[in-house]
């Protein structure tokens, strides 16, 4: 018996060495995200001093464990067998949400999927056992102040972390304004001296203070004169502010730096609970029942989950080291531009997310307060306040989404509304925080036009709706997942246990196969970047480059597959080739938005000399999708149907035009490609030959219908005529896109 449990604990240790990386590769970006977001420093140098406050914060984090142990469920009226089940229970589960979440591409947190994890688990398991003995309460198997206390603290701080993030952001950009570099004599000095003496306090204070390695006597001591150490910090620090200024020293990107290890310092301390923490909790349970327990899983209560957690230096450590090499290796963890700092960039840019219902009403609203508090604010002041908020000054590094003020802000808050939440051992969310604090600083900013607010807002509604989501989902599936294994027993925790490995290794083959199948758009990314408006120009011609090709090449292959597949009556191929043209629709919008958005960027004599050709060669990118898709539906009908075949004398009437159609199209898809169009008048010439030739076959085959008398034949023959409809079609837009093509890239 002990032998199995030894082997759940096991289990339990794996998993957590695999949540601390994904974990860590997922939630990087919260702590990196400001850093290189304004593009303070080299990435090597981000990473080793994020990396020196994952240590230290992970070394600092032994008590946030006793949320694992007794913060949801009162483990004395537990027995060890149940207390097995829960921890069980809460990491398949944690696995299956990120499973399920990830597949989705719902954003989750790790924080929430914990706390409601364990309070599913938990309360399935009192609703058993107070159905079994009506003596026992809720009161007295659940935690229910300390679980409210956690669920309110967790959404709480969404709105907390925006509201101060709005507010300390407007104040910022009043004081420092967006060319902040003609406001810095004094005001730095006090900026840099408020920032370093925060988080002096809550770090080093609140933080270290509460370290085992310190004396008693000197906490006591700290603890005795905080307010006096304060005022001392706070002159000190401001005084070497403003020294440092005059030395030509960027105080902000010291602040920044400052702030991204105070905030990897608090993820650590905070989020290493989501990793370990229940492991840990399960190592100790095991430990306590070989130790005492006499064999009986069944009799034996965990009292001893009761007290504080001694987690030994050398499992935060190790836990640390973990999560250092997770951040150094992961692709995820490296690629910074996540969503917070796409719906959080200064300028405009590729939206992410589309418009919504919602978001349109909240913007309408805001539009709606803010008329009404311009016709009662004396308009002195809004000329004012305007001249604080020039954004046209602002001075950003090259590629970078936003400048050093906000980044500064969004640190430094973030930083002391975690490590709050960690001094008083309440799990906030990092994503949560970091992520609501952005958003209210890029609102104060006015980083939100009103070309961009509705999308914006859609974005900040889909992530909290996700989060909502996913405190339900982790409740729900963990109670399944917890009661099933209560009654399956051992059989069904070892069937749960292989789902979660079948889980992990499927997970890693999409992983991988998303990522070999992801185009990289390296080229609009350059375009956002770049300030120079010619450059903007080539850069804009090689990305309609390379989508046009992409999409002739496209049609081409699906109008092959498309009659392949009615030849074959293969109608497998069919649903997924109206999935592909479906998928590419949704491409080609994506890519249109990005273009325009560099078209507003190229000189204006010439985005009005090539804006018309753009819209029509980007035109005839959709056409193209929609002509195969008129092709594919009633091909798709006919053969889901089970309709007589297309007869081998049509398919061998058709063979050389659908020849030449691919001859034509792998002509036009090399010209544009290339650029050089020695051939324009020719195939322009031979493509509209090949139209009436079509057009002439469709009529003899008119004359054919008329004249036949099997009825039963009628459905193919109609088919045959949509296709040869199509394919004139095909032609007419291949014609269009060369056509355009060659004008927008300057040919006459």
């Amino acid at each position: 018996m002990e032998t199995f449990y030894l082997l759940i604990v096991v289990f339990l240790l794996v998993l957590a060495v695999f949540d601390l990386f994904v974990g860590v590769s997922n939630d990087a970006v919260n702590f990196l995200n400001s850093a290189i977001g304004a593009k303070v420093a080299k990435f090597k140098t981000v990473m080793f001093v994020a990396s020196f406050g994952v240590v230290i914060g992970a070394m600092m984090s032994a008590g946030m464990m006793d949320v694992a142990r007794h913060g949801i469920m009162q483990p004395e009226n537990y027995s060890f067998h149940e207390v097995m089940t829960i921890f069980l229970a809460v990491m398949v589960t944690d696995v299956i949400v990120l499973d399920m979440f990830n597949t989705l591409g719902l954003p989750t947190s790790t924080t929430v999927s914990l706390v409601f994890e364990l309070l599913g688990g938990t309360f399935i398991l009192a609703l058993l056992k107070m159905n079994a003995d009506g003596s026992l309460t809720f009161e007295q198997l659940l935690n229910s102040d300390k679980a409210l206390s956690v669920i309110i603290a967790i959404f709480v701080s969404v709105a907390i972390a925006f509201f101060f993030g709005v507010i300390v952001q407007w104040i910022a950009r009043v004081v420092f304004t967006f060319s902040y570099n003609r406001h810095l004599k004094y005001t730095i000095a006090i900026f840099g001296g408020i920032a370093f003496t925060i988080l002096a306090y809550f770090i080093f204070i609140k933080g270290l203070s509460k370290s085992p390695f310190i004396e008693a006597a000197t906490k006591d001591w700290i603890k005795a004169n905080t307010t006096m150490l304060m005022g001392v910090t706070f002159v000190i620090s401001t005084i070497l502010m403003e020294v440092i200024h005059l030395l030509k020293v960027d105080v902000f990107k010291l602040v920044v730096m400052m702030g991204t290890f105070a905030l990897a310092m608090a993820f650590a301390g905070n989020d290493l609970v989501n990793f370990i923490g229940v492991p840990m909790a399960g190592l100790d349970s095991f430990i306590d029942f070989t130790a005492n327990g006499n064999g009986d899983h069944d009799a034996f209560m965990m009292t001893s989950l009761m007290t504080s957690a001694k987690t030994p230096f050398l499992y935060l450590m190790l836990a640390g080291v973990i999560m250092i090499i997770a951040m150094a290796t992961s692709k995820k963890a490296q690629n910074v531009v996540k969503t917070s700092v796409d719906l959080s960039r200064q300028d405009e840019g590729d939206e992410m997310f589309g418009s919504s219902r919602a978001a349109r009403s909240i913007v309408r609203g805001t539009q709606n307060v803010g008329e009404f508090t311009t016709r009662v604010v004396p308009k002195g002041f809004f000329k004012w306040l305007d001249t604080r908020f020039r954004k046209e000054d602002a001075i950003l590094a090259d590629g970078a989404a936003f400048d050093v003020v906000r980044a500064a802000v969004n640190l430094v808050l973030a930083s002391v509304l975690i490590v709050i939440g960690t001094t008083y051992k309440l799990p906030l969310s990092t994503t949560y925080v970091t992520f609501m604090v952005a958003m209210g600083t890029s609102l104060a900013d006015r980083a939100w036009s009103r070309e961009s607010a509705v999308f914006r807002v859609t974005g900040v509604l889909s992530v909290i709706g996700g989060w909502f989501i996913t405190a339900g989902v982790a409740f729900g599936i963990c109670a399944i997942v917890c009661l099933i294994m209560y009654w399956g027993g051992f059989l069904t925790m070892f069937a749960f246990m292989a789902l979660v490995v079948f889980l992990l290794i499927r997970s890693n083959i999409m992983y991988k196969n998303k990522k070999a199948g992801e185009k990289n758009d390296d080229v609009f990314q350059l375009m956002m970047r770049t300030k120079d408006p010619e450059i903007v120009l080539d850069l804009l011609m090689k990305h309609v480059r390379r989508t046009q090709t992409f999409v002739c090449n496209f049609a081409l292959c699906k109008y092959n597959n498309i009659l392949d597949s009615l030849i074959s009556e293969d109608h497998r191929s069919m649903s997924k080739l109206l999935k592909e043209l479906k998928a590419e629709q949704v491409e080609l919008k994506k890519y249109r938005r990005k273009e325009l958005l560099a078209l507003r960027r190229v000189p204006q004599n010439i985005a009005l000399e090539r804006n018309t050709w753009y819209h029509l060669g980007i035109n005839s990118d959709q056409q193209y999708i929609y002509c195969l898709r008129r092709m594919l539906d009633p091909i798709k009908e006919h053969v889901d149907n089970n309709f007589n075949p297309m007869p081998e004398s049509l398919v061998r009437e058709f063979d050389p035009m659908r020849e030449k159609i691919a001859d034509l199209m792998k002509r036009t898809s090399a010209m544009i490609s290339t650029g050089r169009f020695d051939e324009y008048d020719e195939v322009l010439a031979q493509a509209e030959e090949l139209k009436d030739r079509l057009s002439s076959v469709r009529k003899h085959h008119y004359d054919r219908m008329q004249k036949g008398s099997d009825v039963s034949m009628m459905k193919i023959d109609l088919v045959y005529i949509n296709i040869l409809q199509e394919s004139q079609e095909l032609l007419s837009i291949m014609r269009h896109q060369l056509r355009a093509a060659n004008r927008f890239y300057g040919n006459n």
